[in-house]
């Protein structure tokens, strides 16, 4: 599994009041890597328990009840010259400021919220709890490397009725993370579940928003599919976003094709630095809605994009009990380049010319 509740040692925490954000950095209780690597299971959960409680925090609060919160996902990544560097980290920022305010939470700044997520990885490395690169991550394109996840996340002060949060607090943690897909399989199923709706949440980070998709995305694995892809909820018929990353078409006409912006779709980072290095290459780039036909019938590569999914090529799709397989079941030119481009800036085998990456140490 990619994700691991074994968060580093020393986490961020900011309490939103009337004088505005009051910051702490916490040295949760820990011993040295080598120490905690050496621990049994029992005193490993023990230790993983303890950095995951926060005595002085609501345990009825508008997030626990209703869901009212929201988060991020980046990843800090070890350079091949050492080093540790976080990717994109602006753009994070100015989306979790986004989707705070879409919750009516006084949002955090974006310029408070990097520097956290630096401070943090950099403290964490300075106890020794960071990763090394591994030139065997390059044989597969990095889809197996290793990462730090940063996840800043929401959490609103103490309630019971319906309301909003005024006076939240934000938090950031790191976590080591692996592949976020196991492999085996790269297919992908249609899911008669509706993820997001107009007028509803779905271009915010929500935590709510992620209920619709876990449910959908472990019907798909009990099937024997690796992902799981949400049609609109309007026409049904319009393809929107994989279970948690957004999605992209590789027509046959050459033309690049990933579903529109709008109130029901997530405006991922990934998303958004996949098309620049499209056009870079001098791929006609559409952002626009796809009819689940049009893919049926003029895909000739899909692959699905995120922080954990990088650019993650899929196999095949099932629609109505029917598998249309793209590229003859083997990844497409363009979907390579994409992938290995992407990957090469973030882990430093490739020059970062679009100054993408932040770094640490």
């Amino acid at each position: 599994m990619a994700f691991s509740l074994n968060s580093y040692p020393i986490t961020y925490r900011a309490k939103y009041t009337k004088t505005g954000w009051n910051e702490e950095y916490i040295e949760k209780p820990h011993k040295t890597p080598q120490e905690e690597a050496a621990l049994g299971a029992a005193e490993a959960d023990a230790l993983t328990a303890s950095r995951n409680f926060y005595p002085d925090m609501p345990l009825v609060n508008y997030t626990s009840q209703y869901g009212l919160g929201c988060f991020e996902g980046l990843k800090a990544l070890p350079q091949k010259d050492g080093g540790l560097a976080i990717f994109r980290p602006g753009e994070n920022a100015a989306r979790f400021y986004r989707s705070m305010e879409g919750l009516l939470m006084p949002p955090f700044p974006e310029d408070a919220f990097v520097r956290a997520c630096v401070e943090t990885v950099k403290r964490n490395a300075e106890l020794g709890f960071r990763l090394q690169y591994k030139s065997e991550w390059e044989r597969d394109s990095f889809m197996t490397a290793d990462s730090v996840y940063i996840r800043p996340f929401t959490c609103a002060e103490g309630g019971i009725g319906v309301n909003v949060s005024r006076e939240p607090w934000v938090i950031v943690i790191n976590n080591p993370v692996s592949a976020y897909f196991s492999g085996g399989n790269a297919d992908a199923v249609v899911t008669d579940r509706i993820r997001a709706t107009p007028r509803g949440t779905g271009w915010i980070k929500a935590n709510s928003n992620y209920v619709i998709s876990t449910l959908a995305k472990q019907e798909a694995l009990k099937e024997g599919f690796m992902e799981c892809v949400f049609l609109d909820a309007t026409d049904r018929k319009y393809v929107e976003e994989g279970s948690s990353c957004n999605i992209f078409f590789y027509l046959r006409s050459g033309e690049l094709v990933t579903p529109e912006l709008g109130d029901t779709i997530l405006p991922g980072i990934t998303r958004s630095s996949i098309i620049e290095l499209a056009r870079d290459r001098n791929v006609r780039v559409s952002e626009r809605k796809i009819a689940i036909d049009e893919v049926l019938s003029d895909a000739g590569e899909c692959f699905v994009s995120g922080t954990a999914a990088g650019a993650t090529p899929i196999e095949s799709l099932t629609y109505g009990g029917k598998k249309t397989v793209f590229n003859n079941g083997k990844v497409g030119d363009l979907t390579a380049d994409i992938r290995d481009t992407l990957k090469g800036i973030q882990y430093g085998t490739l020059p970062d010319t679009k100054g993408w990456m932040t770094r640490v140490v």
